[in-house]
This record gives C-alpha cells, sequence and structure tokens, in this order.
C-alpha cells in the first residue's frame, strides 16, 4: 500500500479506499475521480504545492470544483507571496507523482492548510497516494494527521 495508507492504518483512523482505472489521457486527476466514482466535485479534495516568497514550500488542499487561491495561501501561511511549485519539485518534496499526490504519508512535513468547505462536510476524498486511489476519511482526522489548519483557500 502507499505511503499514505500505511499512515492512516497507523494512526488508526477511520477511512476508506475508492480505486478506479485511471484514464492516462485524463488533464483532470480531481475532476476524474468525482466523475468515476460518482461523487461531487465539492467532496473531493486535490493536494497541490506551493512555493512561498520566503522559500518554504506548503501543501494547499481544495475541492476539485474550485481553484487554489495563492493569495489566500500566502495569507494563511503568514508570507507575502506564493506560486505554484514545479511538478518535479512537487514529487521530490512528497514522494508522489503528479496526479496522485496525498497530503498524508508525504517524504517531509509541510505546512499543510486544507480549504474551510471541508469543515462542514463528514467527509472529504483526497488522494491515496497514487492515481486512481482515493481515501474518504473525516477532515478532522486529516487536520490531526498533518498538522494542518483551515483556511478560506478556494476561488472559482
Amino acid at each position: 500500500m502507499t505511503p499514505a495508507v500505511k499512515q492512516l492504518e497507523a494512526a488508526g483512523v477511520d477511512f476508506t479506499l475508492a480505486e478506479y482505472a485511471h484514464d492516462p489521457k485524463s488533464p483532470a486527476y480531481g475532476e476524474e475521480a468525482a466523475r468515476v466514482l460518482g461523487l461531487s466535485p465539492d467532496e473531493v479534495f486535490k493536494t497541490l504545492l506551493a512555493r512561498l516568497d520566503d522559500d518554504r514550500l506548503a501543501v494547499a488542499i481544495v475541492p476539485v470544483s474550485h481553484q487554489l487561491d495563492l493569495k489566500a495561501l500566502a495569507r494563511a501561511a503568514g508570507a507575502r507571496k506564493a506560486r505554484m511549485a514545479e511538478a518535479q519539485e512537487a514529487e521530490r518534496a512528497t514522494g508522489y507523482v503528479v496526479g496522485g499526490i496525498s497530503p498524508l504519508g508525504q517524504r517531509r512535513r509541510l505546512a499543510t492548510f486544507l480549504d474551510a468547505s471541508a469543515e462542514g462536510l463528514a467527509a472529504i476524498h483526497v488522494s491515496g497516494g497514487r492515481r486512481g486511489l482515493e481515501i474518504r476519511l473525516a477532515p478532522a482526522d486529516l487536520l490531526a494527521l498533518t498538522r494542518g489548519r483551515l483556511a478560506p483557500l478556494a476561488r472559482d
């Protein structure tokens, strides 16, 4: 199993896995997961990495139905600016490939921020650490395991 699943099992957290056959031609991994699994795009969250102006990397977890507001992420992280991390940089820092980056079980602990829209949901879906694998868990458990914080990060 993936490092994300191993972390959940070790922590004794309630979660479920959902697998699907990933289409390599699909350009939007999160939207594909929502569509194939019959889930609301507001409940499926994508994991994005950004480089802050003080050279730190930060993890932003936002619904696939929205885009990441980089200014909001910078504010939440106490930085002035943020820009999307390069794909290779994100893969190196997390140990996962783009399209399968999980907020859990990453190679090193990074500052993590979950969009505030998750607070009202009983459960959300995040990548399980590979394309075609989703984890369903409570937002509070995700925040506890990542030492993350809620913040308004999404924009239409």
